[in-house]
């Protein structure tokens, strides 16, 4: 793929996303997909296969935590930069959880494809406010209410 397929490709995946289209969303993940996420919280980790994305760290962790009719995963993105190879991504999303708490959140995602479908991804995020909003951890309050947000 070139560096426009790329991008078309990511834009229909975040498109998906935003929709609330989940499933035509995962379509668009290659089966040996492998998902590296941040940190050291309950969904950090390097997730392998299409079954541990969408099951064990979207529908069991992410998804399970927020109110299902208030998802809005791709609110807002850009595309930072591409190459024949890889697009970076800036993105929001999140809900309200169901323990009243607020998961809004800002990703930095570096994506990989293979065969027009997404067989790699890089999640940067902030961890203190998925270990609070999705894992209930209370010992990762901000000092201050309130979050910075970037302007992009």
């Amino acid at each position: 793929m070139n560096r426009q397929e790329n991008i078309d490709l990511l834009n229909r995946y975040f498109t998906f996303m935003q929709q609330g289209e989940w499933q035509a969303a995962e379509d668009m993940y290659h089966d040996d997909i492998v998902i590296h996420m941040l940190g050291t919280t309950p969904a950090s980790g390097k997730l392998s296969g299409k079954a541990a994305v969408t099951d064990d760290l979207i529908a069991e962790q992410v998804h399970a935590a927020l109110v299902p009719e208030k998802i809005a995963f791709a609110r807002k993105w850009k595309i930072m930069c591409a190459d024949d190879d890889r697009v970076v991504a800036i993105m929001e999303g999140g809900g309200p959880t169901k323990a009243g708490d607020l998961y809004d959140q800002t990703y930095c995602e570096i994506f990989r494809f293979e065969d027009s479908k997404i067989i790699e991804m890089h999640a940067f995020f902030d961890t203190a406010l998925a270990e609070r909003a999705l894992f209930e951890n209370p010992l990762s309050r901000p000092r201050e209410a309130g979050s910075a947000r970037m302007e992009y």
